[in-house]
């Protein structure tokens, strides 16, 4: 069994390969004593346990973390992964794909804000 020092380098390595070293900088940066905690946890556990196992491929990952966000309304997350699931090798056509599915399963509202904040994300991009 790995130990915390173990995922939290494992995690802090997928992290910034999917996010993007800057991304990262900025969170680890920003961590205050309030914070420091939850940026270790999120490390280790979000990125060291679940985005390192061997189970799903970084972009069916991607899509479950965007189908996921869009269905419970976390907008700020949602405009990070749009951004690390491009990282992960979504096309832009395979993103809207996503978008117009969750419509199905989540509303049309709820896709009607991820196509604003994915067209916002993508233009910054361009």
């Amino acid at each position: 069994m790995a130990t915390d020092q173990e995922r939290y380098d494992q995690g802090m390595v997928v992290r910034r390969e999917v996010l993007s070293d800057a991304h990262v900088d900025r969170a680890t940066a920003a961590a205050t004593e309030l914070t420091a905690d939850w940026q270790d946890f999120i490390t280790r556990v979000a990125w060291g346990d679940i985005w390192s196992r061997p189970g799903l491929d970084r972009r069916s990952r991607s899509v479950a973390v965007l189908s996921s966000l869009i269905a419970h309304g976390h907008h700020e997350e949602l405009a990070m992964h749009l951004r690390a699931a491009i990282r992960n090798g979504l096309t832009i056509d395979e993103i809207r794909e996503v978008i117009l599915q969750s419509a199905i399963y989540s509303g049309v509202p709820a896709a009607n804000t991820a196509f604003r904040i994915a067209s916002e994300v993508f233009r910054a991009e361009a």
